[in-house]
């Protein structure tokens, strides 16, 4: 895409706590002229430049033939806790992942952007940190020209339903992350705010193959993701002569 065009973003777990800071931005970033919102009950909101697709997610592929983007994001996640399984948990966080990157490619996408988390590995003993892996590892064999994915630590954020060691957590973790340093820096706790915001500037980031983001990494991204690019200029109509 030229300079000074601008882009049209599809967006996946816009309902979600992450996902609802990242459309914020999208929807607030003057390079981006639409954002498409995928979800599986409508949005709470209207924005001239929002359009809400609302989906199964076990039939995404089939539900977004036609249309066409310039980049993708996925927020889309969930806890075994919410999930209720490992089934569901792995159908939320790997199968409809993928299923969602591949309508992006579909679509014409050029950049897949997604959450996973630090520690991901698909040889790792913890079943969470194993079906992240997994994801990474299925995303890579897409074939997107650039992948960004962010390996955060603890998301750092208000939802309306918070766990009592959730919140014990957040309570602490300003503390804890001081003692996080050299190879523990990965999993410092950060806010979500900062995250979404580095998915904004990973659309910005011009890099292509896969790259992977921790603590420091993801904090970069953010700088560029809070700096709002200029808006591209108007163009005039041309005089006749």
């Amino acid at each position: 895409m030229a300079d000074g065009q601008t882009k049209v973003a599809l967006l996946a777990g816009a309902s979600g706590l992450t996902g609802a800071h990242v459309l914020d931005l999208l929807l607030g970033a003057p390079d981006f002229s639409r954002v498409i919102a995928v979800t599986r009950r409508p949005l709470q909101r209207e924005h001239s430049r929002l359009a809400n697709r609302i989906v199964q997610f076990d039939r995404l592929e089939s539900q977004l033939q036609g249309t066409v983007c310039d980049v993708a994001l996925c927020c889309l996640g969930s806890t075994r806790a919410r999930a209720g399984s490992r089934d569901s948990f792995r159908e939320v966080d790997v199968d409809y992942v993928v299923a969602f990157a591949r309508a992006a490619l579909a679509a014409r996408a050029q950049r897949f952007i997604v959450i996973s988390s630090a520690g991901a590995n698909p040889r790792s003993r913890s079943f969470y940190l194993r079906t992240k892996g997994e994801m990474e590892e299925e995303l890579e064999s897409v074939g997107f020209a650039a992948l960004d994915i962010l390996q955060p630590g603890l998301l750092l954020g208000w939802r309306h339903e918070m766990r009592p060691l959730e919140l014990l957590a957040m309570a602490f973790t300003p503390l804890t992350n001081l003692f996080m340093t050299g190879n523990r820096t990965a999993w410092r706790g950060i806010k979500v705010s900062t995250v979404a915001a580095a998915m904004a500037g990973a659309t910005r980031s011009g890099r292509k193959g896969v790259q992977r983001y921790t603590y420091a990494g993801i904090q970069q991204l953010a700088r560029m993701g809070a700096r709002s690019p200029a808006a591209p200029p108007e163009r005039k109509p041309a005089r006749a002569r």
